[in-house]
């Protein structure tokens, strides 16, 4: 593994105040002076806040479909969004060059999303994509190590335990490309990983080009508190999803929705605070999925088959939290709308939460 820089090495520096100030530096080089990138920027949007409206095939006047990142930046600048996290696949050197072209126009920020390497004969195609995406403007990338959400892609301790050996070793094949490029990549706690394992991970990485994008409400569907998750993972934090969470209780476990901000159960000034405190130039993108609620089949045997050693006391904290924080209503769900009415949802639940994000988080 390649270690960090001598000057660094030799200093004593905290894990935490290293990526602090690595991340600072790094956002230096894309920034003209300190303080302007130390302003708070308006929440920007990540694609999958648009599902619906995301290459969509439903005709429509009112939410035309978005077909590539051009088109997502320039919604995003004029609903007031401060800048978009998107997938970086397959672009063209073309394409990256016209995607910052604009985006510097509009003054946005971008963040690519992109697939770790699977095995050393992919770390070529890994290396174009990270060069498209810098190209593009970004300096943050945001990663998973899954293939979906852990109980339901995964049914023995065994396969989860395959899934952490191979995510070190793309990370690992990863880390040197990152160095090289000056890029950080960020892996989000995305309904896999509980937070020690994930922060575990890091700590046997030991880059300062790899960190977290912190989801705020993913990991309640592990069985863990979101405040604690954030406590865990937010000395290692790049980047965010931000969120709301709604809990309802059903035969099996219970249901998961992400609601608009400030109408679910989460604590987000402190969490935005905490994520500022650790480090000043975070971004925070809104992952407002509008969906039907999601199953978490806590009380189902299969949903254990990957939590070896997790007590039962962690299953009794959740639904008790579930029960606490009830959704006042039932949860929200769209499936019975029409096309045209579930992207006026989506674009709805988005600008609400934009909104809120100003008014109230003071992103702005």
């Amino acid at each position: 593994m390649n270690q960090p820089d001598k000057s660094l090495a030799g200093s004593r520096l905290d894990r935490r105040s290293f990526l602090q100030k690595a991340s600072l530096g790094a956002m230096a080089l894309s920034f003209p002076t300190m303080p302007e990138f130390l302003k708070d920027k308006p929440m920007g949007i990540v694609v999958h806040s648009y599902g619906s409206r995301w290459n969509s095939k439903t005709p429509s006047s009112n939410y035309p479909a978005f077909t590539n990142a051009i088109d997502l930046i320039e919604h995003c600048h004029q609903i007031g969004a401060g800048g978009a996290q998107v997938v970086v696949g397959n672009w063209t050197a073309d394409f990256a060059r016209k995607v910052r072209e604009r985006r510097e126009k509009l003054g946005l920020y971008l963040e690519g999303s992109i697939g770790v390497p699977k095995n050393a004969g992919d770390v070529s195609r890994f290396e174009q994509d990270v060069l498209n995406a810098k190209e593009a403007g970004a300096t943050i990338l945001r990663t998973v190590c899954s293939s979906g959400r852990r109980y339901e892609s995964y049914h023995s301790a065994e396969a989860f335990q395959t899934l952490k050996k191979n995510a070190l070793a793309s990370l690992q094949l990863a880390e040197p490309v990152l160095k090289k490029h000056k890029v950080r990549l960020a892996v989000e706690n995305h309904k896999d990983w509980r937070a020690p394992e994930l922060a575990a991970m890091l700590k046997q990485l030991n880059s300062e080009w790899i960190g977290v994008t912190l989801d705020f409400g993913n990991s309640i569907s592990l069985l863990e508190d979101p405040m604690d998750v954030v406590q865990t993972l937010v000395p290692y934090v790049f980047s965010t999803h931000v969120k709301d969470m709604g809990l309802e209780e059903y035969p099996d476990g219970f249901l998961l929705s992400e609601v608009p901000l400030g109408q679910g159960m989460l604590d987000l000034p402190k969490i935005v605070a905490l994520c500022k405190q650790h480090n000043p130039a975070v971004t925070f993108n809104l992952e407002m999925i509008t969906r039907d609620p999601l199953e978490i089949p806590c009380l189902k045997p299969e949903y254990w088959a990957t939590f070896e050693n997790l007590p039962g006391t962690e299953l009794a904290k959740t639904l008790r939290l579930v029960r606490q924080h009830k959704f006042p209503t039932p949860l929200p769900r769209v499936s019975q709308l029409s096309p045209e009415g579930r992207l006026a949802a989506e674009e709805q639940n988005i600008l609400a939460c934009l909104a809120y994000s100003k008014n109230q988080l003071a992103l702005k």
